[in-house]
């Protein structure tokens, strides 16, 4: 009616921020508890290739990026998935309530 438009979508504005935030978090926790475990058990296979297809000399500088590699994957994937089931869970709650 009178200005309620504008508190709908700073409400709208408010939990999507909130869903974008608690998402991020989520996600580094994850990445924090998950990179080690996914490095670990990847980085064996990934200097064997970089050895058998570039030569001996890479295998340092491959562990590293792969470390960072494997970190944004694992962020990155958690953070799309997060926030996806926090927003069509929410809506799940909102419309049940409506």
């Amino acid at each position: 009616m009178f200005g309620n438009d504008k508190h709908a979508q700073a409400g709208r504005g408010l939990f999507m921020s909130s869903i974008t935030g608690l998402a991020n978090l989520l996600a580094v926790v994850v990445a924090f508890l998950g990179t080690p475990p996914a490095y670990g058990r990847s980085i064996d296979y990934v200097q064997t290739l970089t050895a058998a297809s570039y030569g001996n000399g890479f295998q340092d500088l491959v562990a590293f990026a792969w470390f960072w590699i494997c970190a944004g994957l694992i962020f990155f994937l958690a953070r799309a998935s997060i926030g996806t089931a926090l927003v069509f869970g929410g809506l799940a709650i909102a419309t049940r309530f409506m």
